[in-house]
């Protein structure tokens, strides 16, 4: 069976790392107990602290469910890392962490639960029945983690709610975003280096790089007169990186 997790383990710290990656159960749509009771087999197999990486569009919500609950009712330190997307039943997951982390480029998406149902009216009313105490279900995780009230939480989930990383921060969904620490305050901070493009930068390259995109004034501007403490004026704006998004649709 092709599982939809991957455990890596650290042999010197024993922290283990969980990569969640792609639709959740998607090989036990119809038939899900398989695939959570095997991932709970994996989970209790160490102890120590956990990450959990996440980046799926989500999938059954009862599977979903039971690796929540895996991982609440886990005696170690369980992190969260939001790496590209949690949406649907993946955001039920990720509010299993005690700590929830989210990448600068990464989304979380909730929304209403969904079914096929075939049938008469009254099978019509049953399956509504059922939709609606499932989205209780998963409010009640929502509104552990976030704090935010059930009216507020039910209204976004009718609306399909994508959030950014600031928003979800800003929402309760997450606790802070990856990667925004402070910079050190030494001469270290400008050997920082990282590969973008096939290309080694360092900040000190960069920053001239943009230094040298800054147009020249054309004539030397008057002195201030003495005491004038009003700051001096600011470059022009940094044009972004044009990135273009491919988001997962439901």
């Amino acid at each position: 069976m092709r599982k939809f997790w991957n455990w890596v383990r650290d042999e010197t710290t024993g922290e283990r790392t969980l990569y969640l990656n792609g639709p959740i159960a998607e090989e036990t749509w119809w038939g899900d107990e398989v695939t959570p009771a095997a991932f709970k087999e994996e989970l209790l197999a160490g102890s120590g602290p956990v990450i959990v990486w996440i980046n799926s569009p989500g999938g059954d919500v009862f599977a979903a469910a039971q690796i929540y609950n895996m991982l609440m009712d886990y005696t170690g330190p369980v992190t969260v890392k939001i790496d590209g997307i949690a949406a649907s039943a993946a955001s039920v997951i990720a509010m299993a962490g005690g700590d929830v982390l989210v990448s600068p480029v990464s989304m979380i998406m909730i929304h209403n639960p969904a079914t096929i149902a075939w049938g008469d009216s009254e099978e019509m009313l049953r399956a509504k029945a059922l939709l609606d105490e499932v989205k209780e279900s998963i409010i009640n995780a929502y509104e552990l983690k976030t704090g935010l009230s059930r009216t507020k939480l039910a209204h976004m989930m009718s609306d399909e709610t994508w959030m950014n990383a600031h928003k979800a921060v800003e929402l309760g969904f997450a606790d802070k975003i990856m990667f925004t620490g402070d910079e050190p305050e030494d001469d270290t901070a400008s050997e920082f280096a990282w590969n973008r493009a096939g290309g080694l930068f360092s900040l000190a390259a960069v920053t001239n790089s943009l230094l040298g995109k800054i147009p020249k004034p054309k004539a030397k501007p008057a002195e201030p007169p003495a005491g004038d403490l009003r700051p001096a004026p600011t470059g022009t704006p940094i044009e972004s990186l044009d990135k273009r998004l491919s988001l997962i649709s439901h």
